[in-house]
C-alpha cells in the first residue's frame, strides 16, 4: 500500500518525531518498528530528524517508556499470574490530535494509534522482564498505566475453585445472609455484625482461601442450596468459590482442602477441589441435578405400616404440583411448578415415626411433599395418608451430577 507524496509532505511539515511519523504509515512502510519507518522516510529525502521531546504530537511521551515499565513491574511484583495485558491512559489532547490528523489525511487504514503503540512497546518490555505471556482474551491481570499522573491500576481476574461440600451443622446457611434490618451495615438487632447468622458454608470455606490468596472478597456459587436446618451429606454439593483480586493464584489444593476441613471440623467439609473457569459458574448455576434425600417424619396419629407402601406406590414416578411454599413466598414469585418424584422408599420406626428416602427432580420441595403445605403441594404424603405429618429432620444424601466441567486456570 502506497502513501501519496502529498500526504507524506504534510506529515513532514508537522514536526513529528520519527516514531510518530512512522506510526502514521505503520502498514504502508517497511521497518522493524515505527521509529525506523520514520527515520527511513526522512533519510530517503535528506530531511533532518525531529527530537522526540520536541515532537508536536506526542511531546516526548515515548522517552518515558522505561519509567512506565518500571512503574508497572513494581505494581505487578506482589501478584502471581501466568498471563497479562497492558493498557494505558494518555493525555486526551494527544489522542484527539492524532485522530484528527489520521482522519484528515485518510490514514486510518495504514496507521496505528499512539495508545496501540505504547501498549505494545510496554508489553514487550514487561514480557522480556518477566517472561510471562500476553493474553488479549482472558489475561490473569491487566496493568493500566496512566501516563498523565504516572500511576498504575490493576484489573485482576478472579480465581475460581470448584469443589463439593458437605454440611453437618443444622444451624448455618450456605451463603452469608445480610441482616434484614440494616442490610449488612451493622445494627443492634444483628449485634453489629451485619449478618443474620454468625457464619456460613461460604465463610467457613472462603475465609481460608481468602487468607491464602490475599484476595479482597469471596463469592459462593452453589448448585442449588439446602435449607439451613438440613445437612448435606454423601457426595456433597458442587460449588465454585470465586476469589476477587487474588495476589496468589498457585495453590496446593490438597493442602487447602485439609486446612478447610480442619478449621471447619464437624461443621463443613470439602472434597474434589480443582481450578475452574468463569464460564463454569454458569454451568453450576444452571445445572438441573436430581437429588436424594432422607427425611425423618413424625405422624400426628398412628399409621399402619402397610399404608406407607401405598405412599411408595402412589408417589414413585408421580409428577407433583407445587405452588411456591409459604415459607419462601415472601421472596419468590407465587408460581405453580411440576416436579417429578423419581422414587420413594420408607422405613418404619414405630407407628408414629418413619424415614423416607426420596429421589426427586431438581427443584422438588421435599418438606412440602411430606406435609402438603396447606394444600399447596398435591399430592403429598400427608394427603395420601390422611394424617398430618411433621418433618423432624432432613438430609441431602446425594446430588446426582455428572462432573463434566472443563476445569482449569
Amino acid at each position: 500500500m502506497q502513501i501519496e507524496e502529498e500526504k507524506l509532505n504534510t506529515l513532514f511539515e508537522l514536526g513529528l518525531c520519527d516514531r510518530c511519523l512512522g506510526r502514521q504509515v505503520f502498514r504502508a512502510v517497511k521497518g522493524e518498528n515505527n521509529t525506523e519507518r520514520g527515520h527511513n522516510l526522512r533519510k530517503e529525502r535528506g530531511l533532518p530528524p525531529v527530537p522526540e521531546n520536541e515532537c508536536s504530537l506526542c511531546g516526548g511521551l515515548f522517552t518515558e517508556l522505561n519509567k512506565f515499565v518500571e512503574l508497572i513491574l513494581n505494581a505487578l511484583s506482589d501478584y502471581e499470574f501466568d498471563t497479562f495485558l497492558i493498557g494505558s491512559v494518555i493525555e486526551q489532547d494527544i489522542v484527539e490530535k492524532e485522530r484528527a490528523l489520521q482522519e484528515r489525511l485518510d490514514l486510518s487504514k495504514v496507521s496505528e494509534t499512539v495508545k496501540g503503540e505504547l501498549n505494545r512497546e510496554i508489553g514487550l518490555r514487561v514480557y522480556s522482564a518477566l517472561e510471562k505471556e500476553v493474553s488479549f482474551e482472558k489475561p490473569d491481570i491487566v496493568a493500566v498505566i496512566d501516563t498523565r499522573y504516572d500511576t498504575v491500576s490493576l484489573q485482576i481476574a478472579p480465581l475460581f475453585i470448584y469443589g463439593r461440600y458437605q454440611k453437618f451443622d443444622r444451624t448455618i446457611p450456605q451463603t452469608i445472609w445480610n441482616c434484614k434490618r440494616c442490610r449488612g451495615k451493622g445494627c443492634e438487632y444483628c449485634n453489629y455484625t451485619g449478618k443474620m447468622y454468625p457464619t456460613s458454608v461460604q465463610e467457613l470455606i472462603g475465609d481460608v482461601f481468602l487468607k491464602e490468596t490475599e484476595g479482597t472478597k469471596h463469592t459462593f456459587h452453589g448448585m442449588g442450596r439446602e435449607d439451613i436446618d438440613a445437612r448435606m451429606l454423601g457426595n456433597g454439593r458442587p460449588f465454585i468459590l470465586e476469589i476477587s483480586n487474588p495476589k496468589k493464584r498457585v495453590l496446593n489444593l490438597s493442602r487447602m482442602m485439609d486446612r478447610v476441613n480442619n478449621s471447619a471440623s464437624g461443621r463443613v467439609a470439602v472434597m474434589d477441589l480443582r481450578y475452574a473457569r468463569r464460564e463454569d459458574v454458569a454451568k453450576i448455576k444452571s445445572a438441573k441435578a436430581e437429588k436424594t434425600y432422607l427425611a425423618e417424619v413424625e405422624f400426628e396419629e398412628p399409621v399402619d405400616p402397610e399404608r406407607l407402601k401405598e405412599v411408595e406406590k402412589e408417589l414413585t414416578g408421580r409428577v407433583i404440583l407445587q405452588r411456591t411454599p409459604n415459607r419462601v413466598s415472601h421472596r419468590r414469585a407465587d408460581l405453580e411448578r411440576e416436579r417429578k418424584v423419581i422414587n420413594i422408599n420408607s422405613k418404619v420406626h414405630d407407628e408414629q415415626h418413619a424415614a423416607f428416602t426420596i429421589r426427586g427432580e431438581s427443584g422438588l420441595y421435599i418438606k412440602e411433599l411430606i406435609h402438603g403445605d396447606e394444600g399447596r403441594t398435591r399430592p403429598s404424603i400427608s394427603e395420601i395418608l390422611g394424617v398430618k405429618c411433621r418433618v423432624i429432620s432432613l438430609d441431602v444424601l446425594s446430588v446426582h451430577y455428572d462432573e463434566n466441567l472443563s476445569m482449569g486456570r
